[in-house]
């Protein structure tokens, strides 16, 4: 039987309250974690997991202690072991990858610096053995070319290769575990399908252990071996992947899984009703009592025990249905027939030709966004979905009046020129365009309260001052389900749900007419994201207000859009009614951006079609996908614009392939993969390549 790597026993951690009592943030955790073996740990925000995984490498956050237990990691205790020795420790032995590798590496040193400190910090290697060594690591990794990346600055990297790089660093000490918080949130699709994939066959290869912390059950289900769930800082579930995620034994286990939108399954999840109990509150019965739908009086009377029932451990009474449904509300849009928003052949290029290019007549770069042509109707939501980089951001800065457009048209209600930034716009005309913004830490004032930050709209565009004002937010926190005493918090004070709750109700305050939401739910936990969604829905509804829906989410996008447009490289591939564009779906780039959707079933893979690379801007000419598609056909691919071909009246594919062709093939079908000898046949046909 193999010695378990990381052993935590009967661990509790928290704070010392203002009374002095001992207020638990962990509760008696116990887990273990085996060498090569992928541990995911998942719950809602608050719930304890990302303390656990500090604990093992014996880190503890400010203001914590260790009130009993263990946390032991290769047979060391390390709460136990001097300070020295569990520095050296970490790093060497046990590292830590964070959520965005962008902030945790130094932007002003070359990545093959920053690896060559880690090296020199954890090994003896001497300057050409380290050299040769980080060349190995970034090469391990899976980077292109290493020998380039090493002398790259990290702005120069993607979010994926970022990341890749932060792992490298991990691997510099030969870390036998690897501790990862949020890896990919924030990633599109594709790139976090290939970067799971990549940490698969790292653990396959290397035998290093993981500890996986996320919110994203389709994540866990993709990377992790066993799952653990946590609840108000207990273990309420644990057990083998498949069985903890098809066969749920803890209702709210079963309820997180419920709160997960489905490609296949449009309208909005189910979202748990009431709020986890405070951190670090007293517990005398059933933690999940309140909000779970299957309580008993037995529940309420006694904290019950984490027991093994056959399919792993579970922390319930009743602990009997063990079936994994999933149910979505339908959404009935109110949408008008008249345009609210029109983008007419809009280009957006955020690099200007300085003196030297025009004296040189140098040619101006390919725009960041062209030929984009789109209407929303009133009271219509429209997805804009694609990989970083493809311009979805961009054009609701453009419509917010953040960036200037190069040319086309942006109208408001088919008449109003919102061509002015925002800064010279009039007053009304900033009322009737809100944008919720993706970070809601960054959007919010942090030494304003609640009540001043919902103050600053209501004064600007009702002119609404002292009890009126505070009516009126009152009344705002009402509509996205917060209490009034909110009102006087600052955004310190509040969870990561409920500062978003607060952009929505910023964004709302000024009654506006387009509502444009750019990955609000992104950051947010399951059971969040779906209260989150309801609420957007609701407040559409209520207000008549249209949006444009901004994700990488593809899932979320699906459940709350009534129509979706794919961008790939600030261009329009495909557009039209959300379920003809996800069914079959029909453009060689949709159909890579489904195929990589993560479902939590650890039965489904992801489909990864187009390689993992980093375009730095978008072909002069031809299809914008032309470098990736694995349906290229030839010369026409990268010298002609692909035509709007109308599969019906609203569903527009951009594509030189007959609609018909790619119908009938499904996800993650290539019928090139076998024809490299055809490819070459047919650039011979078009002259790109010659015969001999």
């Amino acid at each position: 039987m193999t010695t378990p790597l990381i052993k935590i026993h009967d661990l509790s951690i928290g704070f010392t309250a203002k009374d002095q009592r001992q207020a638990p943030i962990l509760r008696g955790v116990s887990l273990e974690l085996k060498p090569g073996e992928t541990l995911g740990i998942v719950g809602e925000s608050g719930s304890g997991k990302s303390t656990v995984a500090l604990a093992m490498m014996g880190y503890l956050k400010s203001g914590l202690s260790v009130f009993s237990g263990h946390a032991l990691f290769d047979g060391n205790d390390m709460f136990a072991l001097p300070e020295p020795e569990r520095a050296r420790l970490r790093g060497s032995s046990i590292a830590l990858i964070p959520q965005n590798a962008g902030q945790a590496l130094t932007p002003t040193l070359k990545i093959g610096q920053q690896i060559d400190e880690a090296l020199q910090l954890h090994t003896n290697l001497g300057r050409t053995e380290r050299e040769t060594r980080v060349v190995e690591l970034l090469s391990k990794v899976r980077l292109p070319s290493p020998e380039d990346m090493a002398t790259r600055y990290p702005h120069e990297l993607s979010g994926g290769q970022q990341q890749r790089a932060a792992v490298a660093m991990a691997l510099a000490g030969n870390a036998k575990a690897l501790l990862l918080d949020e890896p990919t949130t924030g990633l599109d699709v594709t790139t976090q399908a290939h970067i799971l994939e990549f940490l698969r066959h790292l653990a396959q290869d290397l035998g290093v252990a993981m500890v996986y912390v996320s919110h994203d059950l389709g994540v866990i289900a993709r990377v992790a071996d066993r799952v653990a769930v946590m609840y108000a800082g207990q273990l309420v579930e644990e057990g083998q992947t498949r069985d903890v995620l098809k066969r749920p034994q803890h209702p709210y286990t079963r309820g997180l899984l419920a709160s997960i939108p489905r490609l296949n399954q449009p309208g909005i999840p189910s979202s748990m009703p009431g709020v986890p109990p405070a951190v670090g509150s007293e517990l005398t019965s059933c933690a999940f009592a309140n909000r779970c739908n299957q309580v008993q009086e037995a529940c309420r009377n006694g904290m019950p025990d984490l027991v093994d029932r056959g399919l792993g451990r579970s922390r319930c009474l009743f602990a009997l249905d063990t079936t994994n449904t999933h149910t979505a509300n339908e959404r009935t849009p109110d949408i008008g027939h008249e345009a609210a928003l029109s983008l007419n052949n809009v280009a957006i290029s955020y690099r200007r030709p300085g003196l030297l290019d025009r004296l040189l007549k140098r040619p101006q770069k390919t725009p960041t966004v062209d030929h984009v042509s789109v209407d929303l109707k009133k009271g219509e939501t429209l997805g804009l979905v694609g990989e970083s980089g493809s311009g979805k951001s961009t054009i609701l800065r453009a419509v917010a009046g953040l960036v200037g457009t190069e040319s086309g048209s942006i109208t408001l209600d088919g008449t109003q020129d919102l061509a002015p930034p925002v800064g010279r716009r009039d007053r009304e005309t900033l009322r009737k365009v809100q944008m919720i913004f993706q970070n809601a830490d960054a959007s919010l004032n942090p030494r304003r309260t609640v009540a001043e930050i919902l103050a600053a709209p209501l004064q600007l565009y009702f002119d609404l001052k002292g009890q009126a004002s505070r009516d009126k937010a009152k009344e705002l926190l009402e509509a996205v389900r917060l209490p009034e005493r909110y009102l006087d918090r600052f955004p310190s004070q509040l969870s990561g749900g409920e500062k978003q709750r607060v952009g929505v109700a910023r964004a709302f305050a000024a009654n506006p007419e387009i509502t444009l939401c750019d990955e609000v739910t992104s950051a947010l936990d399951v059971s969040v994201q779906a209260a989150a969604l309801a609420l957007l829905t609701r407040l559409q509804k209520a207000n008549g207000s249209s949006y444009i829906f901004v994700s990488h989410d593809l899932a979320v996008v699906r459940a709350v859009s009534d129509r979706v447009a794919v961008l790939y490289q600030g261009r329009i591939c495909e557009i039209g009614p959300a379920e003809h564009v996800y069914a079959p779906p029909y453009h060689p780039y949709t159909k890579t951006l489904m195929g990589a959707v993560l479902e939590p079933d650890p039965d489904t893979h992801p489909v990864l079609l187009a390689d993992d690379v980093t375009e730095k801007e978008p072909p002069a000419s031809g299809c914008p996908f032309q470098r990736r598609c694995t349906r290229h056909v030839g010369k026409i691919c990268d010298t002609a614009t692909p035509p709007a071909q109308g599969l019906t009246r609203e569903h527009i594919i951009h594509c030189h392939i007959p609609a018909k062709e790619l119908a009938d093939e499904p996800i993650g079908e290539d019928k090139h993969q076998h024809s490299a000898e055809a490819n070459t046949n047919q650039l011979i046909l078009d002259g790109v390549v010659s015969s001999s």
